[in-house]
């Protein structure tokens, strides 16, 4: 019997794609119960890196994200607004949001944070920690296996402001 849940629609953006591949791949994200995902064409265009690109590419095709386009003229404004203080990924994302009530996995903060709850209101944003959150909940990864990641993407760079998933659940 298929699942009836309705699915929410997550528009992501650059920065979470990639700490999902340096975490150990994009299907651990597109897994999560509940959720379609939405990349924009903005932000495939920012993935440059080669290895991060092919696992963009192969989570496109197998249609666990799906790629849209902002195309229409009061989006192409609100995009040209947004572009003043935001990357184009960010930007793309916003608009792809406002325009369809979707939520955004951002990891971004400050002005993009401010222009998010502006235009969309609070808690529409999901960032890496959250997600993660959500895959152990769904019994998709253990707390270690959070933790090991999380590991990974302080080598990276990538901090998380705890010392384990075990303190956030």
């Amino acid at each position: 019997m298929a699942d009836s849940t309705p699915s929410r629609v997550i528009v992501v953006d650059a920065n979470i794609l990639i700490n999902f591949v340096h975490a150990g791949g994009l299907g651990l994200l597109t897994s999560l119960p509940g959720y379609d995902w939405v990349v924009p064409e903005d932000v495939v265009s920012e993935i440059t890196d080669a290895a991060q690109r092919q696992q963009l590419d192969t989570a496109i095709a197998n249609q666990q994200l799906r790629v849209e386009t902002i195309s229409g003229p009061s989006d192409l404004v609100q995009y040209a607004e947004l572009r003043r203080t935001l990357g184009r990924g960010e930007s793309a994302c916003v608009v792809l949001a406002a325009r369809f009530g979707w939520l955004v996995a951002s990891d971004e903060k400050g002005k993009f944070l401010r222009e998010v709850t502006a235009r969309l209101g609070q808690g529409r944003v999901v960032n890496t920690a959250g997600l993660f959150v959500a895959a152990i909940r769904a019994g998709l990864i253990t707390v270690e296996d959070a933790d090991a990641a999380k590991s990974l993407l302080e080598q990276r760079r990538f901090r998380l402001p705890f010392s384990s998933f075990w303190d956030v659940l």
